[in-house]
């Protein structure tokens, strides 16, 4: 039976659409940038995963909709925000080198959630399931992933928030923003969990709330970022 709250999905996928074109019009004027690369990549994924819920609500469940939901969302949920994190925050051969890795790991998992059978039998008209793979362990590959994201998206923006709190006022902005930035990550994290035990429900919650955080934090970081080259600026011209 379709809830209102199946219908949230809607709003989280048109939410990463001017996201999504933010963020690489702000790589396209700096493409040295990688990690807004990747951020781009990642709210864009984020939003293939929320639109194969929405089809799903709209439509009922369908098995190249439900694959592409598993893929956008359960294996690239967060796992290229967090590759923003690591050239952001990383040595550029290091985060080459984890890029080759988790491409390598995300397209292997793909594969195998492509060619694995569905129990028809356990599908539900307008709710999506990891449980309808017949290889229940092609679903091992998530978690793995996933904590691969939570360790370098949300641990790379607690850390950066910990060096801007120490590095006075002038930073607050850029502060609060990878607070609202890690929380954000991490609320999707838990969405995804439930869905594991059955409530994708909270999942669609927790997504809406955590881009949306996730936008906040950037924002404010841009804007923190906006009047520091502003600041500059107007002390090199005095």
């Amino acid at each position: 039976m379709i809830r209102l709250i199946h219908f949230i999905p809607i709003i989280t996928t048109l939410v990463t659409i001017p996201f999504t074109i933010i963020l690489f019009r702000h790589w396209r004027k700096k493409p040295e940038a990688l990690y807004v690369m990747w951020w781009a990549i990642g709210v864009l994924t984020y939003g293939v995963g929320t639109l194969t819920e929405s089809l799903t609500t709209l439509v009922g469940w369908h098995l190249p909709i439900f694959k592409a939901w598993y893929i956008s969302g359960a294996l690239l949920g967060g796992a290229p925000l967090a590759q923003g994190s690591i050239y952001l925050l990383m040595k550029r051969k290091t985060a080459h080198m984890l890029t080759v890795g988790l491409v390598a790991t995300v397209c292997i998992a793909s594969v195998f959630v492509l060619l694995s059978p569905v129990n028809m039998a356990a599908v539900e008209v307008h709710r999506l399931s990891g449980s309808v793979f017949e290889w229940q362990w092609v679903r091992a590959f998530s978690p793995f992933i996933n904590t691969y994201a939570l360790i370098f998206l949300v641990g790379g923006a607690f850390w950066s928030a910990f060096k801007y709190k120490s590095a006075g006022d002038e930073f607050r902005g850029r502060y609060v923003g990878n607070i609202l930035i890690a929380v954000g990550a991490l609320l999707p994290g838990i969405g995804g969990t439930a869905t594991r035990a059955g409530y994708v429900e909270v999942l669609y919650v927790t997504e809406l709330i955590g881009l949306s955080l996730i936008w906040l934090g950037y924002h404010k970081m841009a804007v923190d970022r906006s009047k520091s080259i502003h600041a500059n600026q107007a002390v090199a011209v005095s």
